[in-house]
């Protein structure tokens, strides 16, 4: 599991250093710069993949951007020559990186400055072998080093989980799957494309685990109220108009309200919080899905206790599959922060916000003897609207 994430002159994050749990919430006002963590971590897992260019960024969910875009700008503070992005396990290896591309003529792939990896005991990429005149600036030397290490190495594990690493963010027309995904991974796209073919596969695995992976899928089913069953089918020609578009296989959900003559819908006409719903679990279940990850908005189109009980469940979900499978996610819906169990060591929240220079600090909040008095009278989300947890717009 990765621990600490070090970031130095990426956007708004001038620099930065993170300790990381399982599961990892972040909150603040519109443009403090949480999504700036999520994409910096991108940008590391396009580094640990050998090449940090427009492609690899964005088929990890980073959005593209010139480097002076990329690069702090702050008035106090002088540009950054390069960008330094850093990850280190909980077993000490390491993988770090510093990053050039010339702001007055900007190159398609960015320049590997310097880059380290480690695995606690010895380095393996040392710091000073990108200076041989020999090497391709653009092409990731430690990349290729893990080729010859063993797959239990902690050097070949943080990279695997590096490269693996994605911003998830969900969109309810490619959720229904009337849009195409514009990038598809497996088991499901970064904006919910391939939804069927997840959730089949969900079925699959857990009614493979037997009593345990049954109870997981009731977990699951528990959250959408209204539906006895959902089940995957490629013939939906009785249950969408001709003129919808549609996938080779589709979600078919049973109305425990309605007629069973008639209670099936697809995910066309289907309620859209029943859609992220499916969407969240299948990353946290899958044994396919990257064993880090980031979800960008986690709480859209969910009713606020439903996103409560969805919270709560997030941290058996993730430790379920692989107890090393990590999370990080940003909401603006306080109702989020009740369903988080913060006496839980391994659930972070992060409070994320712009000092007086601009520049984003985020600071994580603990249960003070303060904050359990208070949280006695009121819930954390109302903590937070009444401004006791900071990240608030200053409005």
């Amino acid at each position: 599991m990765i621990r600490e994430v070090e970031i130095r002159g990426f956007k708004s994050i001038y620099s930065a250093n993170i300790q990381l749990g399982r599961v990892n919430c972040f909150i603040g006002a519109n443009g403090v710069g949480k999504s700036n963590l999520l994409e910096a971590v991108g940008v590391l897992g396009a580094a640990a993949n050998g090449t940090v260019d427009d492609e690899s960024l964005l088929r990890r969910g980073v959005r593209a951007g010139l480097p002076r875009l990329y690069k702090s700008s702050f008035i106090s503070d002088r540009t950054p020559a390069h960008i330094a992005i850093g990850a280190t396990t909980q077993t000490k290896a390491e993988y770090r990186v510093s990053l050039l591309n010339p702001l007055d003529s900007p190159e398609p792939a960015w320049s590997y400055k310097t880059e380290v990896l480690g695995d606690g005991q010895k380095q393996i990429v040392s710091d000073g072998v990108r200076d041989r005149k020999n090497l391709n600036p653009k092409a990731g030397l430690a990349a290729l080093q893990i080729v010859d290490l063993e797959p239990t190495n902690p050097a070949a594990q943080l990279m695997q989980r590096l490269q693996e690493f994605a911003i998830y963010c969900p969109n309810t027309p490619i959720l229904r799957g009337i849009v195409p995904d514009q990038q598809s991974r497996i088991p499901i796209g970064l904006s919910g494309g391939q939804l069927p073919e997840g959730f089949a596969a969900l079925c699959q695995h857990l009614e493979h685990d037997g009593e345990e992976g049954e109870e997981i899928l009731e977990q699951v089913f528990e959250l959408i109220d209204w539906v006895a069953d959902i089940q995957t089918t490629s013939h939906g020609t009785d249950l969408l108009s001709p003129k919808v578009p549609r996938t080779k296989l589709l979600l078919k959900f049973s109305d425990r309200f309605m007629r069973k003559s008639r209670n099936e819908l697809t995910a066309y006409d289907a309620s859209e919080g029943a859609l992220y719903i499916l969407f969240t679990a299948l990353l946290c279940l899958l044994p396919k899905a990257p064993r880090m990850f980031a979800i960008d908005n986690l709480d859209q189109a969910l009713n606020p206790g439903l996103l409560k009980v969805l919270i709560s469940r997030l941290a058996d979900w993730l430790y379920y599959n692989d107890p090393d499978r990590q999370l990080l996610f940003t909401v603006h819906n306080p109702a989020a922060l009740d369903g988080l169990n913060l006496s839980d060591p391994e659930v972070y929240l992060f409070a994320v916000e712009r000092n007086s220079n601009g520049q984003t600090v985020m600071r994580r909040l603990t249960l003070t003897p303060e904050l359990i008095k208070l949280n006695e009278q009121y819930p954390l989300s109302r903590l937070w609207l009444m401004g006791h947890l900071g990240a608030v717009p200053n409005v």
